[in-house]
């Protein structure tokens, strides 16, 4: 188009074939992978708010938060997908991938079913926002054939998923120190895998009696204090 301004008219092949003699480049400002994976996900298909902020009314597994967040990589980013019980405060489930592509999300919703059944007997409800990833025709099947079933947020209410929101925030706060120290994809699930077991199980919290989440998961199981409670 420049070189028709200046009266030179030529074609594409000729252009490209001087580009190349010369070494010449032309910055070409790549399309956001997201709203490209959004546009092939996108269905009409959102829940209504069945939770409406009401996290810890129902008792354990039957309020499944869920989201996504990034995390800083080099030059990149990569992915973090959790499913949190909002009873219990437990991460009982959590893939960390490269790719936004849908299957990493999926597989968090198979490793809930098989590493914590009781979800699917409890019939618990999976909530989200309304993100291309919970909209998909596969997250939806994936839901409807474990028998759980789909809530979530209002267009652009944070607060509807506040309690999965406040999770990120203190994780990325914490790992906030290690993040300069990431070179490759297997340093960040290094560091990951090491603070998901940390937070279930020594990471005390006032809302659950001072204890972790695992340890109250137990607790309200079997009524049983950790050894250390029992002497204060």
């Amino acid at each position: 188009m420049r070189l028709l301004r200046m009266g030179i008219r030529m074609n594409q092949k000729k252009i490209r074939r001087l580009m190349k003699k010369f070494g010449l480049q032309c910055p070409i400002r790549r399309s956001n992978p997201y709203r490209q994976i959004a546009r092939a996900l996108k269905t009409d298909a959102t829940a209504p708010n069945h939770v409406n902020r009401e996290f810890r009314s129902y008792g354990p597994r039957k309020v499944l938060l869920t989201d996504i967040t990034y995390l800083r990589l080099n030059k990149g980013f990569c992915y973090l997908s959790v499913i949190k019980d909002a009873f219990t405060m437990q991460a009982l489930a959590y893939q960390l991938s490269e790719s936004l592509e849908v299957d990493f999300v999926l597989d968090t919703i198979k490793q809930l079913l098989r590493e914590h059944p009781d979800a699917r007997e409890a019939e618990a409800w999976v909530h989200s926002d309304q993100g291309c990833h919970y909209t998909s025709t596969a997250f939806r099947e994936l839901l409807k054939n474990a028998e759980l079933r789909q809530s979530m947020s209002r267009r652009g209410n944070c607060w509807d998923n506040a309690p999965q929101e406040s999770f990120f925030g203190h994780m990325k706060d914490e790992l906030k120190p290690y993040i300069q120290t990431w070179k490759t994809f297997s340093d960040v699930k290094e560091r990951i895998d090491d603070w998901m077991d940390y937070y279930n199980n020594d990471r005390y919290q006032t809302i659950l009696k001072q204890m972790s989440p695992n340890e109250y998961y137990k607790y309200i199981k079997t009524n049983e204090l950790p050894p250390a409670l029992e002497l204060l």
